[in-house]
């Protein structure tokens, strides 16, 4: 069985999740959502009874290739979360991560000829528009089919992919500006104050400003169709009613 972030396979739970921004929370989202499968594959058993329920063993692993330089494999913990340390905590979850970018991990990406194919792909479309490429991603099809690189699955899917692309890269540079904004809001607010209390004031204020300007993003994707809610949903983390709320004022 398998859906958009899980895979059961000889009844390990393989939880796999793909990152192009670097993010130290994967513990806390990988338990998040650990816990609503575990909740569908338990939905109509008795966990009141005294017949232990077993359960699939969950495995979690993320594959970056953003543009951060990170190490090949790193382990986050969510332990590493806790404001009390403890030797020996009652609850731990780790999640390794490997960096798929061309150049590392190339034992890892042999064994995986698509993941492979998929990052040389990826590492075209950046280089294109490094140069200055006015249709970077068209171009890099082009190149991957004439170089046999994912040539048939890009021959059929080219016009999903160009739109799952476009929409990656929107995300991409977005999250950029936000970083950007947050980094300058911090350093006017710690001018401003001379001390560290301003500059965390300062980087909350530029969090807010682009926590709003990545949902109005995104309300402009969905209002033409490229995305769904769900995906405003994983990438904002906002509740239903939350999102509701702000189609509402975007309409208003």
């Amino acid at each position: 069985m398998r859906n958009d972030a899980s895979l059961i396979l000889d009844m390990y739970l393989n939880i796999y999740e793909h990152q192009s921004t670097y993010s130290p929370n994967m513990p806390l989202r990988s338990l998040l959502y650990l816990a609503e499968m575990y909740k569908i594959l338990v939905k109509d058993k008795d966990l009141y009874g005294r017949t232990l329920i077993k359960i699939p063993t969950p495995k979690f692993v993320v594959f970056y290739n953003g543009t951060e330089d990170r190490p090949s494999v790193e382990t986050l913990r969510l332990s590493d979360a806790f404001i009390h340390k403890a030797d020996t905590p009652d609850l731990e979850l780790v999640c390794t991560v490997y960096n798929i970018n061309l150049g590392k991990n190339g034992e890892f990406l042999k064994k995986c000829p698509v993941l492979a194919e998929y990052m040389q792909f990826i590492d075209k479309i950046r280089k294109n528009e490094k140069a200055g490429d006015e249709r970077p991603i068209e171009n890099a099809i082009d190149w991957c089919i004439e170089h046999d690189i994912l040539k048939e699955f890009l021959k059929e899917h080219r016009s999903e992919v160009l739109k799952a692309m476009t929409i990656d890269m929107t995300f991409e540079r977005r999250e950029e500006l936000i970083r950007r904004d947050e980094r300058a809001a911090g350093r006017e607010e710690g001018l401003a104050t001379g001390i560290m209390l301003g500059r965390e004031e300062g980087l909350s204020q530029g969090l807010t400003r682009g926590r709003e300007e990545l949902m109005k993003a995104l309300l402009d994707l969905y209002r033409d169709g490229l995305i769904t809610l769900d995906i405003i949903k994983a990438k904002t983390g906002k509740s239903d009613e939350e999102i509701e709320a702000a189609l509402a004022n975007y309409r208003n």
